[in-house]
């Protein structure tokens, strides 16, 4: 039977090139990179290699690269560091409610240090309207950070034009791109960012090693001290290898990026289809034109997303769930009742992320399964007679 990977968004396989480029640092060159001898010196030449190539990867300078552990620790570092380092221009931050939790759990930490937080609404399709971050902007406001793109809905939020807002009122905008690097172009100065954060596992590198783009002259107060590492913005020895590795994959993702970006949207068109044509009651959820170029998310009605994922997985099929799944508790996503969805219904979601490793086969594969997965969770559910038809904003489509 095989399996069929559908969770690019949870993680990737790390590519051949990618390690083939890290083991000499777990063996012959493993020396530390502040030593100021040749074993050292060569393990910090490999780290400056890495760094341009991940600032290529965004249109960035080298200098404005700082290595983290995660894209989890660089969201943290970003929210916390900034609003920390600019507390004089104020002591209030935007945040959406499509953020991931290390955006919105920092800003809550700094909610009960006495920061004012506003929280931005999105639409059904989980965008953010420019005009209500206008609107939240106050003399006060000193840093802005929006999700580039959702990995649990694929929608793609203006950040550009957001970002532009935030400019004009004087604060700093911060985006998460952890979801979207790798699979959208990304040029930091086009998007008119202060600062970026970017996973390796996330484009085929590494796990263990993430990135904050910093713009030059912008401040920022570290997390971790105790040494002058990445210019005195994060102590603690450097991850040669992981940062070697991330390096790799950030150069293999430039050269390959519309490549990509092409067959995956093509599977990804394949796949929503399909399903939308074979399977009643199903919504998709995101916006249909504004979303990761492979990136299907469902939900379905009248079953729970767990359920499915289980039947799947049986078949050698393996997705995600933006509800129980993902937070180890019976609740439903945060991310789809900001959306504006019922509980019931957000209970019933299912995601497919693709990546490149995916072929035609495995697209039509999963659309002979996944129908008749929910056709037997419907026949077994306690809901089979309904529990009312969902609200117009359920669909989570815009109306135009």
């Amino acid at each position: 039977m095989g399996t069929r990977y559908f969770d690019h968004m949870a993680t990737n396989p790390m590519r051949p090139e990618v390690l083939e480029a890290m083991m000499p640092f777990f063996k012959e060159s493993y020396g530390n990179p502040m030593s100021l001898y040749k074993l050292g010196q060569s393990a910090r030449q490999a780290i400056e290699e890495a760094r341009l190539k991940v600032a290529d990867l965004v249109n960035a300078r080298p200098q404005e690269v700082i290595f983290t552990a995660s894209g989890a620790e660089a969201n943290n570092f970003a929210i916390r560091g900034l609003a920390n380092a600019y507390v004089k221009k104020g002591r209030h931050i935007v945040v959406s409610r499509m953020d991931h939790h290390s955006v919105l759990n920092p800003a809550r930490v700094l909610e009960k240090k006495g920061f004012a937080v506003t929280y931005l609404p999105v639409d059904p399709a989980g965008m953010v309207d420019p005009g209500v971050l206008e609107k939240a902007m106050t003399d006060e406001t000193s840093l802005v950070s929006i999700i580039h793109a959702s990995p649990e809905v694929g929608t793609i939020e203006p950040i550009a034009e957001l970002a532009g807002i935030a400019k004009r009122k004087g604060a700093l905008f911060h985006t998460d791109a952890v979801a979207s690097a790798g699979y959208l172009p990304i040029d930091v100065d086009a998007l008119g960012v202060d600062a970026l954060s970017l996973s390796a596992h996330e484009f085929y590198g590494p796990k263990g090693a993430g990135a904050l783009y910093l713009r030059s002259g912008t401040r920022i107060m570290p997390l971790i001290y105790g040494g002058i590492q990445e210019n005195g913005r994060r102590a603690g020895t450097e991850n040669v290898p992981a940062i070697v590795g991330m390096g790799a994959a950030a150069g293999l993702t430039r050269l390959e990026l519309a490549q990509r970006a092409e067959k995956l949207s093509e599977l990804r068109d394949r796949l929503i289809g399909g399903a939308l044509a074979k399977i009643k009651n199903i919504h998709l959820t995101g916006h249909p034109a504004l979303r990761l170029p492979g990136h299907a998310s469902f939900c379905v009605e009248f079953i729970e997303g767990e359920s499915m994922l289980l039947m799947l997985q049986a078949k050698g099929i393996y997705a995600a769930s933006g509800s129980a799944c993902s937070s180890k508790a019976l609740k439903a996503s945060p991310v789809l009742l900001a959306m504006g969805m019922s509980a019931e219904l957000a209970h019933g979601s299912i995601v497919f992320s693709l990546g490149m490793d995916n072929t035609v086969e495995d697209i039509d594969y999963a659309l002979g399964e996944f129908p008749a997965v929910v056709g037997r969770l419907r026949e077994i559910s306690p809901y089979a007679g309904g529990w009312g038809a969902p609200k117009e904003a359920d669909s989570c489509i815009p109306k135009n």
